[in-house]
């Protein structure tokens, strides 16, 4: 389960970042995470409660925002939506897509004290 190292990465994080930005607390994470992101979000959430004991981050509540996937078909020249890796364009039926959006998983923002 790579969620559990997903979720170790998140607090290395923020105890980096509460060294320099003078942070002792962390209340709420909100995290985005794309569609061809691989992370199940539900085990993502029962390991950053596991992770979070005994850390600034202890009670914190995670809040996790979807966002969309995205490609540009090589063959129509559009941005289109996907869904999943090897969908075909919903424009024009070709699987020449190079994904521009959908992989990310990035800390968005922090409620700190």
């Amino acid at each position: 389960m790579h969620e559990m190292s997903i979720a170790e990465g998140i607090i290395q994080v923020l105890e980096e970042q509460a060294k320099t930005q003078n942070y002792s607390r962390v209340k709420t994470v909100w995290l985005e995470i794309g569609p061809l992101a691989m992370i199940e979000t539900e085990a993502l959430s029962f390991c950053f409660e596991a992770v979070t004991r005994s850390t600034l981050a202890e009670g914190a509540t995670l809040n996790i925002i979807n966002t969309k996937g995205e490609a540009f078909c090589m063959q129509c020249l559009k941005n289109v939506p996907v869904t999943q890796r090897f969908d075909s364009c919903p424009e024009c039926g070709s699987h020449q897509l190079q994904l521009t959006s959908g992989e990310e998983m990035r800390i968005k923002e922090l409620e700190v004290e």
